[in-house]
């Protein structure tokens, strides 16, 4: 479907929205008093973020449940997709579709800027719905820790939208590094092009401006610090900016990791360290190049992973004569060079002679079709919030801190979630949020 929808469709749609809400309540209060609401083996679903990204996540949920529940802050998209779904009940506040569908729900697709994704998964989680939720898995390291915690603790379903973690050409590369099928791995280079290339970073703040009539600007800001709406933050370039996003690291960092992270287990950094253009503390820096260090982890040996992005790459000499795109991967080791040349980890080769070995790995069904597996009683998606999505996240997010700090190295407490000797990043690490927003 088309992302322009024309004036008819509008108004058919807003009609549809108006119906749909004063609907809500007593549609929830009805599968409340249905003990078998939902058609066997079909989930429930509540959408929370249906534009962008989440059209796709909602569509694809779609073939495994019903939808029966659209929360977005922009009218235009929730008209879009109850369109798609007309026997939705619609919201533009989350913790009012919580509250109104209690009961009428078995799992939630969060799609929402990254300020949003902890809070809308912890009371997703809270109330027993299964979860889904979009990368980065939260804004903050200790969101992360907090979602894995919580997944465990209420045994619901979980899944990160990485959905990488489902290639089967991913999987068998990370089972290869991980058998030492290449020798000692050396060293890993990471690299994008988000920022500059898909949304502007080292910006100075919009001017101040009024809100479109379509968008809530204040449930649009949620969790964070108040200020006026600016043109650019919706729908798309507040991944730029510390108090929505997470930054070009955050943002693709849960996609390019997500093999060595398969393979290496490179969870708990003890040090990180960046270079970036500099940057302002609100806006992300225009470019930046993030060193992680490793110590050893289950008998594997130190490692160093870099991580470059804003149109910085790796050494050319690395690649012997590949070029570089905009995305990649490099993992250097003693018997060759492993290289994926894009974000989808559907692609790798072995540089320095020979062919990729082949390997028996478990195959994915399909990223969501794990989740709804994972949902309906089956065993859990490999990105599932506890075992790997939250530990990811930490992972990908301590890159953050070094980038705010901008050349000091830092020392990680990963058991304390802080830098050792100063409490100047506790703020990041776990943020204070706007009252009516909290945990």
């Amino acid at each position: 479907m088309s992302n322009e929808l024309s004036r008819r469709d509008v108004l058919k749609g807003a009609a549809a929205t108006v119906a749909a809400m004063a609907a809500a309540t007593s549609s929830a209060e009805q599968r409340r008093g249905e003990a078998n609401g939902r058609t066997e083996g079909r989930l429930r679903i509540g959408v929370i973020g249906s534009g962008g990204k989440g059209w796709s996540g909602m569509e694809q949920a779609a073939a495994h449940g019903d939808i029966v529940a659209i929360c977005d802050v922009d009218a235009n998209e929730r008209s879009r997709a109850l369109i798609q779904h007309p026997g939705a009940a619609t919201f533009v506040d989350y913790r009012e579709m919580y509250r109104a569908m209690r009961g009428g729900m078995d799992a939630v697709i969060i799609s929402t800027p990254d300020h949003h994704h902890a809070l809308a998964a912890a009371l997703a989680m809270r109330q027993g719905l299964h979860t889904y939720c979009e990368k980065p898995l939260t804004r903050t390291i200790w969101e992360a820790r907090l979602l894995g915690t919580l997944a465990r603790e209420k045994q619901v379903a979980t899944q990160m939208g990485n959905q990488s973690t489902a290639s089967t050409p991913m999987r068998k590369a990370a089972a290869l590094i991980r058998a030492g099928a290449f020798g000692r791995v050396k060293e890993v280079h990471l690299w994008t092009d988000r920022s500059g290339q898909w949304w502007k970073q080292g910006l100075p703040r919009p001017a101040a401006g009024k809100a479109p009539k379509h968008l809530n600007f204040d449930v649009w800001l949620g969790p964070s610090p108040e200020r006026p709406y600016g043109d650019g933050y919706h729908p798309f370039a507040w991944r730029g900016w510390w108090d929505f996003g997470t930054g070009a690291l955050g943002d693709m960092g849960c996609h390019i990791f997500n093999m060595p992270f398969m393979a290496l287990d490179l969870r708990d950094p003890i040090s990180v360290r960046a270079e970036t253009s500099g940057h302002n503390r609100d806006s992300f820096p225009e470019w930046a190049i993030v060193h992680y260090e490793f110590g050893q982890r289950g008998g594997r040996a130190p490692l160093e992973v870099h991580w470059y992005d804003g149109g910085k790459k790796p050494p050319a000499s690395l690649g012997r004569g590949r070029e570089y795109g905009g995305n990649g991967v490099l993992v250097v080791c003693e018997n060759g060079t492993i290289f994926s040349p894009d974000e989808s980890n559907t692609q790798f080769e072995l540089i320095g002679g020979g062919i990729m070995p082949n390997v028996k790995v478990d195959e994915s069904p399909g990223h969501m079709a794990e989740f709804a597996r994972a949902a309906l009683g089956g065993r859990p998606a490999v990105s599932n919030f506890a075992d790997y999505a939250a530990p990811l996240t930490e992972t990908v997010l301590l890159g953050n801190l070094a980038i705010w700090a901008n050349g000091p190295r830092l020392e990680w407490d990963a058991k304390r979630m802080q830098v050792k000797g100063t409490d100047e990043f506790d703020a990041l690490i776990r943020p204070k949020y706007r009252a009516g927003w909290g945990f």
